[in-house]
């Protein structure tokens, strides 16, 4: 299966009722691929403000809910985005941003894990096809454990690349029960009062990353620590697959304890990854000093 195709399989056996999107490169086979699985209604949208607001009421009405989307969509729907973590979700809601390093086939080249911060959700990076299909379980479940939109971030080479990929059966998931709460639900009125539940929800989200399965350490027979994510750590493990690496499949927020207790047992360690420097500058707000990133890896290919 292509990521895409993951995906979309993920939603089915994730029990994912509802998915809308607008076409964009490298996110479109997504939809596609879901449309062809009868227990999902899938909608194509005007744009990607229209799909996201379509799934916010899939989602608070109780079904669980999956939106698709490539990295300049999630501009157009930044408004929406940016509100729902105020008043949460009511089922699991899983927006994918598929970003585009390299520019294949977009006008720009911005890395949308900034959104995750901007936002203060969790961001989920699989690294290949069978991660793609999994995390989407894992996402849905977190959003419905934390009452929150979790993203999930892919790029081009996870979207579009393939690989063998282990499928299961589709789980069904009740309808939850939709109650009308307005001092959680009207956000502009209530927004001063539920701002300390977003920030308290951070808290738990960190902590969650320190402990969660996908975060985890690779033991080499070199003393050369690598921290990446996504299709990152491909490229690294491919390049340097004798040393120890930190995988990060949750990569915002950070699992700061972990970070620092990997990165003090290597004289250097090599953060490897596309676009921005996202994990590097975290990682170095840490009080981490031994970091080759930006300086040896450059943010753009030529």
């Amino acid at each position: 299966m292509s990521g895409d195709e993951a995906m979309a399989r993920g939603a089915y056996e994730y029990g994912v009722k509802f998915a809308a999107s607008y076409p964009g490169t490298p996110s479109t086979e997504i939809l596609e691929n879901i449309a062809q699985y009868n227990e999902i209604i899938a909608h194509w949208c005007s744009n990607e403000k229209v799909a996201f607001e379509e799934g916010m009421g899939a989602a608070l009405g109780g079904i669980r809910t999956l939106i698709p989307m490539k990295h300049v969509g999630l501009n157009v729907a930044s408004d929406s985005f940016m509100v729902f973590p105020y008043c949460g979700t009511n089922a699991g809601f899983v927006v994918i941003s598929c970003d585009d390093p390299g520019m294949h086939s977009s006008q720009n080249e911005q890395d949308n894990r900034y959104y995750a911060k901007f936002a203060k959700i969790p961001m989920l990076e699989p690294s290949d096809p069978q991660e793609a299909k999994d995390f989407v379980g894992i996402a849905l479940d977190i959003s419905e454990r934390f009452n929150t939109p979790v993203l999930m971030r892919v790029t081009t080479r996870i979207a579009h690349g393939k690989g063998l990929v282990e499928i299961g059966e589709r789980v069904e998931y009740p309808p939850k029960k939709y109650e009308r709460n307005i001092p959680k639900q009207v956000v502009p009125v209530f927004a001063k009062s539920l701002r300390p539940i977003v920030e308290n929800k951070l808290t738990q989200f960190a902590n969650l990353s320190e402990e969660i399965a996908i975060n985890r350490i690779e033991k080499g027979t070199e003393l050369i620590g690598v921290i990446a994510s996504g299709i990152s750590y491909q490229y690294a493990r491919d390049a340097i697959p004798d040393a120890w690496f930190m995988k990060l499949g949750m990569s915002y927020p950070l699992p700061k304890n972990k970070i620092i207790d990997f990165c003090s047992k290597f004289d250097k360690i090599w953060v490897v990854e596309e676009n921005e420097p996202f994990l590097e500058e975290q990682i170095r707000s840490f009080g981490m000093s031994n970091i080759i990133g930006r300086e040896k890896i450059p943010s753009i290919v030529i």
